[in-house]
């Protein structure tokens, strides 16, 4: 068996880039960044949430419009697994864990989180490897009362933020 450097670099970085889009989804949902959650798609993708089953033209506003309802949220990838079918295609699967700050009818907080799996294709066109098919498989969800005591008592540490103003966008480093 030979190696082949060539096609080990190619591997390498179609893997690193179609992470990078996967990553990029994750932030842009959090963030509620709509320009850079759209980055992680092809135009015709086709995007299956189980909510919601469209493109990303209209996956896009949705996910914002359903995130914007919520307090903080926080989209935390585990494994990723990319299988290479060939120059142009792939397919993948990513575990995540999300948490929502909600509130229930009374105003209390509540934590939502859902845990579950994207099952993505993926393609490579005009040099970008980007999601072209997603489903989101949706295996618990835990709805509890929340507990912010530790925020309160402890009002100097520092907090996520969306619409530009979290810290890792501003980096605002001024004490």
């Amino acid at each position: 068996m030979t190696f082949d450097a060539e096609a080990e670099l190619r591997d390498l970085c179609a893997r690193r880039d179609i992470t990078d889009a996967v990553h990029r989804y994750m932030r842009g949902l959090d963030r509620l960044d709509a320009k850079l959650l759209r980055s992680a798609f092809h135009d015709d993708a086709a995007i299956d949430v189980g909510l919601t089953a469209t493109g990303p033209d209209d996956y896009v506003p949705f996910c914002i419009d359903l995130l914007a309802g919520f307090g903080p949220t926080h989209h935390f990838l585990g494994q990723i697994r990319i299988e290479l079918i060939g120059p142009d295609s792939a397919q993948g699967e990513c575990y995540f864990q999300a948490w929502h700050g909600s509130r229930d009818e009374q105003g209390g907080e509540r934590d939502l989180f859902i845990s579950g799996r994207y099952i993505d294709d993926y393609t490579c066109k005009n040099g970008e490897w980007r999601i072209a098919r997603r489903k989101l498989i949706t295996d618990w969800v835990k709805d509890d009362p929340a507990n912010r005591a530790y925020l309160v008592a402890n009002p100097g540490l520092h907090t996520g933020a969306r619409g530009g103003k979290d810290f890792s966008e501003t980096r605002d480093w001024q004490r």
